[in-house]
């Protein structure tokens, strides 16, 4: 399940999601047929931008990333932390995270991280990466579901709170449809790829992510 530089593959997922399974109440994505890319306004305004430091700062880093993929938890382990220490928190730099969807279990743990809204999904985010080889590698279906409700409930969301974002069907379309669309106007190939002001560099140690934003605030 785990991928290393995961390269993107572009999935059709079903608009019409398969019933729950067992007491769990997940829904199970798998290839059907596609979402349209150029979802519907509607679709897309139920898709919240994820961001952190200065809305106005005169640099913007957008990092893509799959909560699947083990060298995204590693940039979080790392890098991650190095710049909001040193540009997200000082508000030197915007600071946007979007999802990439390779398969189903993405789709499950994106669910969780928004489901306490942007005021949690950083911190919900870090849980879900800290605990990535325990809860990718648990077993079946039903055993991932299950470590990843786990994780919804030690960041605080109740029951009904996790089962009401996981069943809701229209933001799990609208949301397959906003990355289908990132990542075809981005020209997203792999995970993690970084964006500075627009310009795509694909995976960056911390020191060439640092040298490339002071060359742009240097301007």
């Amino acid at each position: 399940m785990l991928k290393g530089i995961a390269m993107l593959r572009f999935f059709s997922f079903p608009v019409a999601l398969l019933a729950p399974f067992g007491i769990s109440g997940w829904l199970a994505l798998l290839p059907s047929h596609s979402v349209a890319a150029d979802t519907d306004v509607a679709e897309a305004a139920k898709v919240v931008e994820m961001v952190q430091g200065d809305a106005d700062a005169v640099v913007t880093v957008i990092e893509y990333a799959s909560f699947t993929c083990p060298h995204c938890a590693s940039f979080h382990a790392g890098p991650y932390k190095q710049l909001k220490n040193n540009y997200i928190d000082t508000g030197k730099i915007k600071f946007v995270f979007r999802e990439v969807y390779f398969d189903k279990v993405g789709v499950w743990s994106s669910l969780i991280a928004r489901c306490g809204g942007p005021e949690r999904f950083f911190g919900i985010t870090d849980l879900i990466f800290k605990g990535q080889k325990d809860w990718a590698q648990a077993g079946g279906d039903v055993a991932v579901a299950n470590a990843l409700r786990k994780i919804g409930r030690l960041a605080g969301l109740e029951g009904e709170t996790l089962e009401t974002c996981l069943t809701d069907s229209e933001h799990i379309t609208a949301l397959v449809g906003w990355y289908k669309d990132n990542a075809a106007r981005d020209e997203i190939k792999s995970t993690p790829s970084l964006l500075v002001n627009g310009i795509n560099h694909g995976i960056l140690s911390y020191d060439d992510l640092a040298a490339i934003i002071e060359e742009q605030l240097a301007q």
